[in-house]
């Protein structure tokens, strides 16, 4: 996914956000470890694009290495603090990657799906906005 010419891009240590015209926030995964540190930098940073409200998030997942249990576990607990839903994009396979690493043991706190397509993806968020 290329950055949009024409929307304002906020630039973050581990993605990139801007909102798409629905007002789904839109999130540019990087190729980062993600720590406790730089989640919970993030999360801050997204309370200050989002002025402290709950949106949903459009995340075009890229292959990063993985986090260990104590960041994947703060990663869970932020996601329903800034986010009403999550819907991910990526190639078959990362999604289901991602949610097993993430939530093999509970359900996600927060709606979440996987797609392939960016248009179904915008769609079923629509109902989080």
């Amino acid at each position: 996914m290329q950055q949009p010419a024409n929307k304002q891009i906020i630039e973050g240590e581990i993605a990139d956000y801007y909102f798409d015209d629905s007002g789904i926030l839109v999130s540019l995964s990087k190729n980062v470890l993600r720590t406790v540190e730089n989640i919970g930098n993030n999360v801050e940073l997204v309370k200050q694009i989002t002025k402290n409200k709950k949106v949903p998030l459009l995340i075009y997942l890229t292959k990063s290495p993985v986090p260990d249990k104590a960041t994947q576990k703060f990663s869970a607990e932020q996601l329903p603090i800034v986010y009403t839903a999550m819907a991910m994009v990526s190639k078959p396979g990362l999604t289901s990657f991602i949610m097993k690493l993430l939530f093999r043991f509970k359900q996600p706190p927060i709606p979440m799906k996987g797609f392939t397509n960016e248009a179904e993806a915008k769609e079923w968020l629509l109902q989080y906005l």
